[in-house]
């Protein structure tokens, strides 16, 4: 039996935070670590899909639905189930061919990174269905979980992008983001993950900024042009002040690391997933004490 196999990258947000929802220009950057699929069409014609999700080598779901009459006939997680079967039934009413048969497959998903990475369980999880069932993933995330779809152009680039939707289109430009000073760049997990859809909410019931949509925008151009440390740690906590002052929420900086010598930048939702921020003399233990002791150097974890 014939074995189909894919990969998408999981994404971390540099700049442009909650306004590239509104337009304004983000850079976004792949991650190594990321969600394998394989996919085996079965014998068996009895039109079920037997599913299991691998967490870092753990069998986490393990669930088969049949497509044909929409039963689910075995699941151990039920509401990671549902979020399965609501995929499979979009994808269904999109017309592929994959789901309009009595085929039955199995599908093996691999996730690389723990569950409260932020690094895109979904967007990846998406993007690597979307290929194997030959079905635009933009329109799939859309129908399925909404979102500007940063993640999903992450996902299917596997590059550094430059990422800018309007309401009826969206911009995807191939960035190079490897900055001569990116041996200096840490990214530091919070230990916690933050909930993207009720940040999402959050930032919704706030006034719409057409001025800071522009300037995130420009912003995101001079990140891109910056050559030195110095004028990107600048950037960074420009960027994170303008944020903070619209969301009304203080800066991670202000709330853990107050007299950290250097700039702190949340990427993605604030509270949670990832900071960006650069090397000082004892960084590793000032992050431990803390109970940050997930330390990445850009080399550890960015895919280039």
């Amino acid at each position: 039996m014939e074995t189909q196999n894919f990969f998408s990258h999981g994404k971390l947000l540099i700049t442009s935070e909650y306004f590239v929802l509104d337009g304004s220009k983000a850079l976004a950057i792949p991650t190594k670590l990321g969600q394998k699929l394989s996919v085996t069409q079965l014998p068996s014609r009895d039109s079920v899909i037997h599913w299991q999700t691998y967490r870092e080598g753990v069998l986490w779901l393990d669930m088969e639905w049949n497509y044909r009459s929409e039963i689910i006939q075995k699941t151990n997680q039920p509401k990671a189930t549902a979020f399965i079967q609501s995929l499979f039934k979009i994808i269904k009413e999109m017309g592929t061919e994959k789901l309009n048969s009595d085929i039955s497959y199995y599908l093996k998903s691999e996730i690389e990174f723990p569950e409260d990475f932020g690094l895109g369980s979904s967007s990846t999880l998406i993007s690597n269905v979307a290929r194997w069932a030959k079905v635009d993933a933009f329109e799939l995330n859309e129908r399925l979980l909404g979102g500007s779809g940063y993640d999903i152009a992450v996902a299917e680039k596997g590059k550094s992008i430059c990422y800018k939707k309007s309401s009826n289109a969206r911009e995807i430009e191939l960035a190079n983001f490897n900055p001569p000073f990116a041996d200096q760049l840490l990214f530091v997990h919070l230990n916690r993950k933050q909930n993207t859809r009720e940040g999402i909410k959050m930032y919704r019931n706030l006034p719409k900024n057409e001025k800071l949509i522009h300037e995130f925008s420009l912003l995101t151009e001079e990140v891109l042009r910056c050559d030195d440390l110095e004028n990107f740690s600048h950037l960074m906590e420009k960027h994170e002040r303008l944020v903070s002052n619209f969301l009304k929420i203080e800066t991670i900086k202000e709330k853990y690391l107050k007299n950290a010598p250097v700039f702190v930048k949340s990427l993605g939702a604030w509270g949670g997933d990832f900071i960006m921020t650069a090397k000082f003399d004892d960084y590793h233990t000032r992050f431990s004490d803390l109970g940050f002791d997930k330390i990445f150097t850009f080399k550890d974890l960015i895919h280039l």
